[in-house]
């Protein structure tokens, strides 16, 4: 029996939807091992060299989904989105505002790959300094989703974006304690 493939119906409709949570999920890991990373995080059982290769390829993957996501939505026909609302924002006339937040967010993603596949010729403290952007993409993607989606009141939505949150505010608050206590032992003068 051949298997056929419609641009119309609900086939694409679930493609977005997994595309987009998958590509968020993978977005949220990417800034909690980001912050792991930049701490300089490492034990016996995680080395330095996983959490990094981890956020490296976590991040390649966001970026494989991403690309999913957006077109599937642009070659779905229930509405007429161009390919060009997901770069140019708030140029869509479907859901305007939230669409305009998920090409605001996709372009942050987009200058945060740029720039570290070019790093080495940026140098770090601009690399860095661009990098920060990722604390920017990361919340503006949740607004998109939860203002363009279809699930954020389903409960296992509302579980999967507190757990998102909790893991970025966590691994956030995290990060400060640790850079408290390495400022406060470095500021100890010495015995």
């Amino acid at each position: 029996m051949p298997v056929s493939f419609s641009f119309k119906g609900p086939g694409l409709w679930y493609a977005t939807r997994a595309t987009g949570l998958v590509a968020f999920l993978l977005l949220t890991l990417c800034v909690a091992l980001g912050v792991v990373t930049a701490v300089r995080y490492s034990s016996v059982r995680l080395p330095r060299f996983v959490t990094v290769g981890l956020h490296r390829n976590a991040s390649l993957l966001a970026v494989v989904f991403l690309v999913l996501h957006v077109l599937t939505t642009v070659v779905d026909t229930y509405t007429s989105i161009p390919l060009s609302a997901a770069f140019i924002p708030f140029s869509a006339d479907y859901r305007t505002f939230w669409l305009g937040l998920g090409a605001v967010a996709s372009d942050l993603l987009i200058a945060l790959i740029v720039t570290s596949l070019v790093r080495l010729r940026l140098g770090y403290r601009s690399w860095r300094a661009i990098h920060w952007l990722a604390y920017a993409c990361w919340p503006v993607a949740l607004v998109h989703a939860l203002g363009t989606g279809t699930d954020p009141a389903t409960p296992w939505m509302t579980l999967m974006t507190v757990l998102c949150i909790a893991s970025v505010v966590g691994a956030i608050g995290w990060r400060l304690v640790a850079g408290w206590r390495g400022a406060r032992t470095q500021s100890r003068p010495a015995r």
